[in-house]
């Protein structure tokens, strides 16, 4: 199964009935109505456990507000079945275990316990973050302006993913970033332009294309 990054942060680039189910799924958790988050989730498959408001400042997803709200065990664990990152990252940079922590709600500790990268895996990623937003936009240029959150792959190394995609809107494509040996690895393409596929390694120190020109 393709596990995806949410990552558009404004309403523009998003079909309304999507961005209502957005809504109802933020407004859901922010109340603690878990069976309707649930609910919500089965019912439609476009929707993510890791989905923010569109157009919120504090990008909670719902892990995030159970955490906050102190919510049982069971349901965090559900949460995370279905695909919660509990490394995600709220605007100020809270997971949803320093969350549950800032709350006081220590029966909450375990299911939420998530690996603290050493200080060279934080240096690692902050420079895969930076390159990988840099080849984004590079690659994007011409589909216009769209607001983003920009993907942070240490995610992609603490969940573990074994592969991220983000579809870019109007790019009718996207990017897929997997790592293997201590390295970023990023294929893109349109699938609506034959040959537009390129294949990128990131290191710390460069973003090197090793392939282009496949579908």
């Amino acid at each position: 199964m393709t596990v995806e990054w949410p990552g558009v942060v404004d309403s523009g680039s998003l079909t309304e009935n999507h961005v209502a189910s957005v809504t109802l799924l933020a407004d859901a958790a922010r109340a603690g109505r878990w069976d309707d988050v649930f609910g919500l989730l089965d019912a439609n498959e476009r929707l993510s456990a890791n989905q923010w408001r569109i157009g919120g400042r504090s990008l909670f997803a719902p892990l995030h507000q159970a955490a906050w709200l102190g919510a049982p065990v069971d349901v965090v664990a559900e949460l995370i079945r279905r695909g919660g990152w509990r490394s995600l990252r709220t605007a100020e940079g809270d997971r949803p275990i320093d969350l549950s922590r800032q709350r006081g709600h220590g029966h909450l500790t375990e299911v939420l316990a998530v690996r603290v990268p050493h200080e060279q895996e934080q240096q690692r990623f902050a420079a895969w973050d930076r390159h990988l937003a840099e080849l984004i936009s590079a690659r994007t240029e011409r589909v216009g302006h769209v607001s983003v959150r920009p993907v942070p792959t240490e995610l992609i190394a603490l969940e573990p993913l074994e592969d991220l995609y983000f579809g870019y809107p109007g790019m009718y494509g996207g990017f897929s970033m997997s790592i293997f040996k201590d390295r970023l690895f990023v294929e893109s393409s349109s699938r609506v332009v034959g040959g537009s596929g390129q294949a990128h390694v990131i290191t710390e120190g460069s973003c090197v294309l090793v392939e282009e020109g496949f579908d």
